[in-house]
């Protein structure tokens, strides 16, 4: 499937030039980008929600019966852009195979299945974006990040980031769930605690005697990245437990810590496959490139090194060679029935020199790793589009 890339401006002063210089890249780098391993899924056509982004894939295989369906987030070129993040809507794709995708055209604007809410003193009524996917019993339970309209004196827009839970019987209409914190199921920290600026991109995963844990991860105010976890009873009543996976040693790729991730069970133990977030000496800009830790609990955790530079699983491309996965995120891992691993995770082309480090200034696209079953060492699949 090859999406048309026609992009339009801005109307929001300076972020005029974001909104162009996206729609730049994409054309004039399309035809390589095309043609570079691993890319699987890209913007979609113009009057499409996500004719701008796509972003964090959250796939479920399909059984025989049914076909394989991704949810992700991502926007067209309309959306409000003092949102600098890749979100904004959430949509649905499907496939017979997990490698070749059609959209589904959802019930919401341009298509999607979910999106900002109306009412502006919810915490996601100016973006939002799906970070887990899960069928349990007969309904299908998407985990969600979202910010609000009207952040508050001093604030910014689309922050702070807290997570929502929303359920659906056919994976296309979803019905919200009422949590306590302005529609979120949690709220940050108390001023000074390690969560006080989000708490963001949540997974749940059901344990053995019946209770449930919550993975999201948040920023300090000194720039560190770390994951943690709130635990409930029934998947709706939510007690915090504390920060579990932070910033690695002084070197390794993810030495400023851990932003999104996918947690599974797999061959007998908790496996975590995350966007690390490294320091390059650049101030705000940093590398993410993706990594992988085991634990026995879910709660302990041990980094191992991949194959990749830095310890990575999968390292970005180096700067300066036009990949169009110069910066990668929002890792999802499928086993298959042969013993080998898929990795679907999003790529973002290099941001150009002295535009600045936000996520508008550069283009995501969605991609597909694969590893023979080594957690560790993983290749890209060569280009689908």
């Amino acid at each position: 499937m090859r999406a048309d890339r026609s992009g339009s401006l801005s109307r929001r002063g300076t972020l005029i030039v974001s909104g162009l210089l996206a729609g730049v890249l994409l054309g004039a780098t399309a035809g390589a980008q095309d043609q570079r391993p691993g890319l699987l899924f890209s913007p979609g056509p113009a009057g499409w929600w996500d004719s701008e982004r796509v972003s964090c894939p959250r796939v479920l295989p399909g059984d025989g019966t049914t076909p394989w369906r991704m949810w992700y987030y991502g926007r067209d070129e309309g959306f409000d852009r003092s949102i600098t993040l890749p979100t904004g809507r959430v949509g649905l794709a499907e496939s017979p195979d997990g490698l070749d995708w059609t959209r589904v055209r959802g019930p919401l604007t341009k298509g999607a299945v979910l999106e900002p809410h109306p009412d502006p003193r919810r915490f996601d009524s100016a973006h939002l974006g799906i970070s887990d996917i899960a069928r349990h019993g007969d309904l299908y339970w998407m985990w969600y990040l979202g910010g609000r309209r009207d952040p508050g004196p001093g604030g910014r827009p689309g922050f702070p980031m807290l997570p929502g839970l929303a359920l659906s019987r056919n994976g296309i209409d979803w019905v919200r769930v009422e949590g306590p914190h302005s529609g979120a199921m949690l709220d940050v920290g108390e001023a000074g605690e390690f969560d006080e600026r989000m708490a963001s991109w949540p997974q749940m995963v059901p344990l053995d005697d019946g209770t449930w844990r919550l993975y999201y991860h948040t920023v300090t105010a000194a720039g560190e990245f770390w994951v943690a976890v709130a635990e409930s009873d029934d998947g709706f009543r939510w007690e915090k437990r504390g920060k579990i996976l932070g910033p690695g040693p002084s070197g390794r790729f993810d030495d400023l810590g851990v932003a999104t991730r996918h947690v599974i069970r797999h061959d007998g133990r908790w496996l975590m496959f995350y966007e690390g977030v490294g320091d390059i000496g650049e101030g705000p800009a940093v590398s993410r490139q993706l990594g992988v830790a085991v634990s026995d609990d879910g709660l302990d955790w041990q980094r191992i090194d991949g194959a990749d530079r830095g310890g990575s699983i999968l390292a970005q491309v180096p700067a300066g060679e036009g990949g169009w996965d110069h910066r990668l995120g929002c890792p999802w891992v499928v086993p298959m029935a042969d013993g080998s691993l898929r990795l679907y995770y999003i790529g973002s082309n290099e941001r150009p020199a002295g535009m600045g480090h936000a996520e508008l200034f550069s283009v995501h696209q969605i991609g597909l790793a694969v590893s023979d079953g080594d957690i560790r060492q993983w290749r890209r699949v060569e280009a689908r589009q």
